[in-house]
């Protein structure tokens, strides 16, 4: 099925799940989830597959339920619906999620693993693929993407403190993301043209990552 956006309701489906995070709520509005949520996501990422996916991994939704076993916030259900396209967490992803917020799009290298960050700085510490990595991310940066992810308040163990990308050494992940507010483009056809563009401009950043950091080996 072509994308055509997602359904009227899908923001105040999520508005009304922000206030009442309950099962009660989630089974008198499952209906609403599925039509306008989950089925548009399903339909975005299958698109979107045919550029994106042949030589990069599998795209999914990800489940709606929290993971509360750990969690002191027991809510039950997360309050944005995500799809990704990845092999594995860490080396490269083209992500996209829709909330209250409206519209989020990221890449990178999301939730390292310890042999992941060894590879990472490793790649970014030498002088041929760091300096790639830096231009492609003060790129992103210049055209207005976030660069986020965590980093050690100091250098990281093996690396002096004048080297000359220190900055992005610190780093324990790093992904590139933007946001658009709610509006009518996500009902519509624009909202795939968005993501399909945004994606492209991300794509440097994620072969880099698969490229350098791969699938972690001690995934499960």
């Amino acid at each position: 099925m072509k994308f055509s956006g997602f359904g009227e309701h899908a923001i105040d489906f999520y508005d009304g799940l922000v206030a009442d995070n309950s099962k009660a709520f989630w089974d008198d509005n499952r209906d609403v989830y599925d039509t306008d949520v989950k089925a548009p996501m399903q339909a975005l990422l299958a698109e979107l597959s045919g550029e994106f996916a042949t030589d990069f991994g599998t795209a999914k939704v990800f489940r709606p339920y929290r993971d509360v076993r750990f969690a002191k916030d027991k809510t039950p259900y997360k309050t944005h619906c995500g799809g990704v396209i990845e092999q594995g967490r860490g080396g490269g992803a083209y992500y996209v999620e829709i909330s209250p917020a409206g519209l989020r799009v990221g890449g990178g290298c999301f939730h390292l693993e310890s042999d992941q960050i060894a590879r990472f700085r490793a790649a970014v510490g030498e002088e041929v693929h760091g300096p790639a990595f830096e231009q492609m991310v003060n790129k992103l940066r210049r055209s207005g993407w976030e660069i986020l992810g965590e980093r050690l308040k100091t250098k990281p163990k093996g690396y002096d403190v004048d080297h000359p990308r220190i900055e992005l050494l610190k780093h324990k992940s790093l992904y590139a993301a933007r946001t658009w507010e709610p509006a009518d483009f996500l009902h519509e056809r624009e909202c795939f043209t968005r993501v399909r563009k945004a994606w492209r401009e991300l794509r440097p950043l994620n072969e880099w990552a698969r490229d350098h950091v791969g699938v972690s080996v001690r995934s499960a």
